[in-house]
């Protein structure tokens, strides 16, 4: 998953290596902290610190970052380490919250906001009877997505208190 991540987005294997290797020290540095409690998968962890790491390396090399466009705005890396963990934490409830989702939502999202395809192309490729049914699918998927993060949210910040 990394690999993918680093090398889609102006990455090499290499640097693909590093960032893992980096995202590794950062949970072993943050697991010797008494407070600090893994509320997500290992891997689902993992790669949003990757992502992070990732964005942060692009910036500071002024490349760009492909995957996702609305993150450009966002890659002037804050040094305020509050900031830095809540969108951590934001990334591995976004990654939790996309697992529940299920199929074909889950797909779909992904198609449509990472891999870039049309809205015809998810038609074709689900068997929607024409580009509209399928931009209605997508709606209902992100609306769907929207309350399983938001309500994740919530529930971490009413456990928080």
């Amino acid at each position: 998953m990394v690999f993918h991540l680093v090398v889609t987005n102006n990455g090499s294997e290499d640097e693909a290596k590093d960032i893992f290797q980096e995202a590794v020290m950062v949970l072993y540095d943050r697991a010797q902290d008494p407070e600090f409690g893994l509320s997500s998968r290992l891997k689902t962890y993992l790669y949003a610190v990757c992502r992070r790491l990732w964005l942060k390396q692009l910036a500071q090399q002024h490349r760009t970052f492909t995957d996702v466009a609305d993150y450009e705005d966002r890659l002037p890396v804050e040094d305020d380490l509050e900031k830095q963990k809540k969108e951590d934490t934001d990334f591995v409830v976004m990654d939790d919250a996309l697992e529940k989702l299920g199929e074909p939502c889950r797909t779909i999202l992904l198609d449509f906001y990472i891999s870039n395809l049309s809205m015809q192309e998810i038609c074709d490729k689900f068997g929607y009877t024409n580009a509209d049914n399928a931009k209605n699918q997508k709606y209902k998927c992100l609306q769907r997505l929207k309350r399983l993060f938001f309500n994740a949210n919530k529930e971490r910040n009413d456990h928080d208190e």
